[in-house]
């Protein structure tokens, strides 16, 4: 199994980083036919997603996302790709120009 591991600090603040998971978690619903579900907590969210040979979680907090995804044998091949699609996903949520722009619905 291939692991990949993500950490990305921000200034958003918890409620405008929830917003953007929110995003990030209805966009690899879309693209890459995740389930995605989220767990809200008092100080941090999780959104675990999942998907046959994909399984992982989004951490976020009011500095930064973690995230910590396992790949199946036959995904792992292309664990750098993946890596790569989820770093773009995840910074252009982030870049200043998107503003943080985030949907207010909540995936699952």
């Amino acid at each position: 199994m291939a692991d990949i591991h993500l950490h990305r600090d921000h200034q958003l603040g918890l409620a405008k980083a929830r917003e953007v998971a929110w995003a990030w978690a209805e966009q690899v619903e879309q693209k890459f036919d995740m389930e995605c579900t989220v767990i809200e907590g008092d100080t941090s969210d999780t959104v675990e997603f999942e998907r046959s040979g994909v399984k992982g979680q989004l951490i976020v907090t009011g500095d930064h996302f973690e995230i910590e995804a396992k790949l199946g044998f036959l995904l792992g091949a292309f664990k750098a790709t993946i890596e790569s699609e989820i770093q773009k996903e995840l910074d252009a949520l982030l870049s200043p120009s998107s503003g943080g722009k985030a949907s207010k619905k909540k995936p699952g």
